[in-house]
């Protein structure tokens, strides 16, 4: 059986819409293990995020200057998003897992 690997499966700044982040590859199963949400402003900020089409958290408050930590250890499927989006861009999402043959 293959190790699995630690991918970083998207790092960046959020849309105020929602947007996709990551798509899985065809044939490949990803799991999702690691989310970090960091609100660089001097205000709270709320983000959203779904994966496969169905809501992981929405309006999650982030306080100012701080980081979330979520670890969801969730699969998505052949060619399922991640997507996500903030009340402000200068939150920044980084997101890691692996995939799973």
């Amino acid at each position: 059986m293959a190790e699995n690997t630690s991918l970083t499966l998207y790092r960046g700044a959020a849309a105020t819409s929602s947007t996709t982040l990551y798509t899985s590859p065809t044939n490949i199963a990803v799991c999702v293990t690691n989310i970090a949400i960091v609100n660089d402003s001097g205000s709270s900020v709320t983000a959203s995020l779904s994966l496969g089409g169905v809501p992981l958290f929405s309006s999650l408050t982030v306080a100012a200057n701080t980081t979330t930590y979520l670890t969801p250890d969730q699969i998505i499927y052949n060619g399922e998003v991640i997507a996500g989006s903030s009340s402000v861009t200068t939150t920044d999402f980084h997101i890691a897992g692996y995939e799973v043959y």
